[in-house]
């Protein structure tokens, strides 16, 4: 059976083949604006596959457009949902709908690989989230990624550039100094929820940035790791268990 999984965000649509056994084949990464995202999974995907699954925290529009695009070319859909529990993974929201799929799927490819960990997304938002190694969320936060801290700054003053400049502890010119704050406010939102994770824990976790954005921090957070397809990981994780159902 020839099944792909989509995690279609706020910046971008990632895509890849869901092998055989379980793992994740080689992703892509498309553009997604709703002009050209059709174009775009033409240009990249097969003309025709059985299954596909998708998760989306993009707009309505957006989805739904990609969601056009998957039925021309395959003939089941599945939509990955948060649930307030996978297999032993519970999720601290009483409202399981209001926890994005995609920190929803993180969790659970985090929650496979087995013991604690700190799963910190950076995109259009930055978000963050504890697992203790029982498989118990312990809750998160949410903060505005380092990009839409520039974005808004650009907004309300022009002469500000959007993009640019080093990380320095005290940056010399402008852009810098945006480069700084921006990703010094995210560093140091990283390390205090590391912090406290710890003590509630009594250990650090492994730290995971995943997410358009994460790479950038990791010279600033030597202890992260970087796990890139982690969302990917834990679609095809919740795809499996959906076709054992």
């Amino acid at each position: 059976m020839n099944r792909w999984l989509f995690d279609l965000g706020n910046t971008r649509l990632k895509c890849a083949p869901l092998r055989e056994d379980g793992s994740v084949g080689e992703v892509l990464a498309l553009p997604h604006r709703i002009e050209d995202a059709a174009a775009a999974m033409d240009a990249a995907l097969p003309r025709r596959f059985d299954v596909a699954y998708l998760a989306s925290v993009a707009s309505p529009e957006l989805t739904t457009t990609v969601l056009d695009a998957l039925t021309r070319r395959c003939s089941l859909i599945s939509r990955a949902r948060t649930q307030p529990r996978f297999g032993s993974m519970t999720i601290a929201y009483a409202q399981p709908e209001k926890l994005g799929v995609d920190r929803f799927l993180a969790l659970v490819a985090l929650h496979a690989r087995g013991g604690p960990a700190l799963s910190c997304g950076i995109g259009t938002a930055l978000t963050i989230d504890l697992l203790a190694g029982d498989g118990h969320h312990l809750g998160g936060r949410i903060a505005p990624s380092p990009a839409l801290m520039r974005e808004a700054l650009h907004a309300r003053a022009a002469q500000l550039p959007v993009e640019g400049g080093q990380y320095r502890e005290f940056a010399a010119d402008t852009e810098d100094a945006l480069a700084s704050g921006c990703d010094g406010a995210a560093v140091a939102l990283i390390g205090r929820s590391l912090a406290e994770a710890a003590r509630l824990l009594g250990e650090p976790p492994p730290l995971h940035l995943h997410g358009g954005g994460g790479e950038r921090l990791l010279a600033a957070l030597p202890e992260a790791r970087w796990s890139p397809g982690l969302v990917l990981e834990g679609l095809a994780r919740w795809a499996l268990e959906s076709s054992a159902c």
